[in-house]
Order: structure tokens, then C-alpha cells, then sequence
């Protein structure tokens, strides 16, 4: 099931499979549909609650897809606090893979729940912004509204 949800940063596609939140995809131009499950409601409330500076985390049923590494990176995002940003070779140190900030770097641009697991809280040494597959501008407004709480 999918729902496509208006956000502050345009139009949000979620994915729901088996019970559970598996991508979230910047959609341009896409129109509105209402969330058709129990689960992609619960997801456009958390969301809308997160944009409004109501909600500091998630509680959803998330199953990304990709490899071992992947979900170990991703499952780190996760621990970074809400507000914080920490750098790719600080991720890399915290997964027990100090070298690997190339590597942290390509796991967080394949991403498959942006927002939710936030990818967006990892920035370059130096404190350059980084990529962000939703675009930089996606990522420095991320970053503002949850410095702004």
C-alpha cells in the first residue's frame, strides 16, 4: 500500500508492506491520496506532529531493505538524538568501522526512510552539510526545524 502525504518539503510517497513502513520517497508533483491502512494514518500523524515541532521521535514499524552494513549504519542513525548531528566518521567509529566513512556515507544516501531514520543528522567533517539524497535543501531544513525546538 502507498499513500502520498504533503509535507513541508512537497510531496511525501510512504510504502507500507506486511505491517510495516518500508520506504519513504520525495515525490515532485505528485498529487494527494489519503493514507488507506492503520499504519500509513498513524505515519501521516507522526509526520504532520514532527513538521510541527510536536514530536521528537518515531514509533513506527520500520523494515528497510538493504545489506548487513546498510542496516547496521542505519540502525545507528537512529541512536543520534534529536537536534545533534555527528559526522560520517564519527558513525563510521560508533559501528566499530573507523575507515569506513565512505562507506557510512553511501549507506545513509541509500536511505529507504529519510525523516523517520535520520540520515539527515550526519554531516561532513568540518561541519560542511554532506550529501542528502532529498537535497541539501531538504536536509538544512530538517536540520533548522529541529534546532528551532
Amino acid at each position: 500500500m502507498i499513500a502520498v502525504l504533503p509535507s513541508p518539503l512537497g510531496m511525501l510517497t510512504l510504502t507500507e508492506e506486511n505491517g510495516a513502513l518500508t520506504r519513504i520517497d520525495y515525490t515532485p508533483g505528485a498529487g494527494p491520496l489519503s493514507p488507506a491502512t492503520p499504519l500509513l494514518r498513524e505515519a501521516e500523524k507522526q509526520l504532520n506532529e514532527y513538521f510541527a515541532g510536536k514530536r521528537t521521535a518515531f514509533s513506527l514499524p520500520l523494515r528497510p531493505r538493504g545489506t548487513a552494513f546498510q542496516q547496521a549504519a542505519w540502525a545507528e542513525l537512529q541512536r543520534i538524538p534529536y537536534g545533534e548531528t555527528i559526522t560520517y566518521g564519527q558513525q563510521a567509529a560508533r559501528m566499530g568501522c573507523p575507515r569506513a566513512c565512505r562507506a557510512v556515507g553511501g549507506a545513509n544516501g541509500r536511505n529507504p526512510l529519510p525523516i523517520v531514520i535520520p540520515c539527515h543528522r550526519v554531516v561532513a567533517a568540518g561541519g560542511q552539510w554532506g550529501g542528502y539524497t532529498g537535497g541539501l535543501d531538504k536536509k538544512q531544513f530538517l536540520l533548522a526545524l529541529e534546532r528551532n525546538k
